[in-house]
C-alpha cells in the first residue's frame, strides 16, 4: 500500500455510507456480484481458510424462499431488495485447506478440535463478510446488513445438507436517499479507545 484513499473513496465507502431499508427500482446485474465476490473474496482470514459462502437471492422463487425466514421488521425491506446475500460459513472448510494453504497441513489443526473449527469458520465468515459490505460500497451499491432471521429457517431452504450455516443477511441494490433516518450518533474515540 502506496497511498491514501481520496476523501472521496473514505466517503463512499465509510463517512456517507448509510444501512439503506428502502430500495429504488434498480436491478442488480449478475456480473456486478461477480466482481463483488472477487473483491471480498481477498478478505485476509486465519491460515487463508475462507469460510464464507455466499447466496445471492434474486429471483422471486428464491425470495419467496427467503419469506418465511424474516422477521416483521425486515420483510418488506428484504422482499423489495433487488438482492438478498446470505453470508454464511462453511463448517468443514478445512478441507479446502490442501488447495488454499498448501504449504502446511493446516486441515489437522481443525480436525482434532470441533470448537476451534466453529470460532474459526464463525469469525472469518464473519470478517468476510464485513469486506463483502465494504467492496459493495466500493462499487456504488447500497447495504442493508440485519440479523433479525431465522437462521435455522433459512438453513433448511437453502443449506439443507447443513454443511453451511448462515450468518447474517446483507439486502443490496441502490437504497432510496428520500427514505433516510437522520444518522445515530457513534462513539468518540477517547469513548471506547486506549493507545498503551
Amino acid at each position: 500500500m502506496t497511498h491514501r484513499l481520496s476523501e472521496e473513496a473514505l466517503n463512499q465507502i465509510f463517512r456517507e455510507a448509510r444501512t439503506h431499508n428502502a430500495w429504488l427500482d434498480q436491478p442488480v446485474d449478475d456480473a456486478t456480484l461477480r466482481e463483488l465476490y472477487d473483491l471480498a473474496k481477498m478478505a485476509p482470514t486465519s491460515a487463508n481458510c475462507s469460510p464464507m459462502r455466499l447466496v445471492f437471492v434474486k429471483s422471486a422463487e428464491a425470495k419467496e424462499l427467503l419469506r418465511p425466514a424474516l422477521s416483521a421488521g425486515n420483510l418488506a425491506k428484504t422482499m423489495s431488495a433487488p438482492v438478498t446475500a446470505i453470508v454464511a460459513h462453511d463448517t468443514r472448510f478445512y478441507d479446502e485447506l490442501p488447495k488454499l494453504f498448501p504449504h502446511t497441513d493446516a486441515r489437522s489443526w481443525f480436525t482434532s478440535s470441533a470448537e476451534l473449527a466453529q470460532a474459526t469458520a464463525f469469525r472469518n465468515g464473519s470478517m468476510q463478510g464485513g469486506y463483502l459490505i465494504l467492496a459493495a460500497r466500493s462499487l456504488g451499491l447500497d447495504c442493508g446488513p440485519m440479523s433479525g432471521f431465522d437462521n435455522a429457517a433459512v438453513d433448511r431452504a437453502f443449506f439443507p445438507d447443513g454443511r453451511y450455516k448462515s450468518n447474517f443477511l446483507v439486502n443490496l441494490g441502490h437504497g432510496d436517499p428520500a427514505k433516510l433516518h437522520a444518522r445515530n450518533p457513534r462513539f468518540e474515540f477517547d469513548e471506547v479507545c486506549k493507545i498503551v
